[in-house]
């Protein structure tokens, strides 16, 4: 294999894994490349890196595994991103679906539609686009449909230390007479009191 493609290919399977990264070992044995081979292709892809001043990313190693990370000198704009409150808001659909799963975890998408009467197909995505929610499990039964629970994020996101700082469910019986009901939460404080 050349230099070339063997550099591709160990970029895209790094790209791929994350921040997890690989070995040099693990990235002989997937590739079926000799261990040489790969460490002089992983060489090579670390001077490509940092000399490119055009490319927004580097190749860094890690406690034996390679990564890779955006180059330290482009920090401030990645701050800007994260700092951005457009790039972080949540839709009301997808902080509907998030506080029922917050709630009720672990909980299938059709538990979901149910207590919101709408699909939920594309807010569920979003959460776990940005890693609030994540699969958990299998429901038992015909077509062990997927159980979804928070994320470590959604409690870095919320400032929480745990699931036990959410705030309770307002009682049904505290909704001033005068307002407007929210048919959701209604609906959604029956379902939980009837699972308690």
């Amino acid at each position: 294999m050349n230099l070339n493609s063997l550099m591709s290919k160990i970029e895209a399977l790094l790209f791929v894994v994350g921040d997890e990264g690989m070995t040099a070992k693990q990235l002989s044995q997937l590739l079926e490349v000799d261990l040489m081979e790969i460490e002089a292709a992983l060489s090579e892809l670390e001077t490509n890196y940092s000399q490119a001043e055009e490319r927004g990313v580097t190749l860094k190693t890690l406690a034996g595994t390679y990564q890779l990370t955006t180059k330290q000198e482009l920090a401030d704009t990645i701050k800007k991103l994260v700092e951005n409150p457009n790039s972080q808001v949540l839709s009301t659909a997808s902080l509907e679906v998030l506080a029922i799963i917050a709630y009720k975890q672990p909980i299938t998408r059709t538990e979901i539609e149910d207590l919101r009467g709408v699909k939920s197909e594309r807010p569920i995505q979003t959460l776990v686009s940005r890693a609030l929610v994540q699969e958990v499990g299998r429901a038992e039964g015909t077509g062990r449909a997927i159980l979804y629970g928070t994320t470590k994020e959604f409690l870095n996101y919320f400032g929480l230390k745990d699931l036990t700082e959410l705030p309770p469910l307002p009682e049904a019986n505290t909704v001033d007479e005068n307002e407007e009901t929210d048919l959701f939460m209604t609906k959604f404080q029956e379902a939980f009191k009837s699972q308690e």
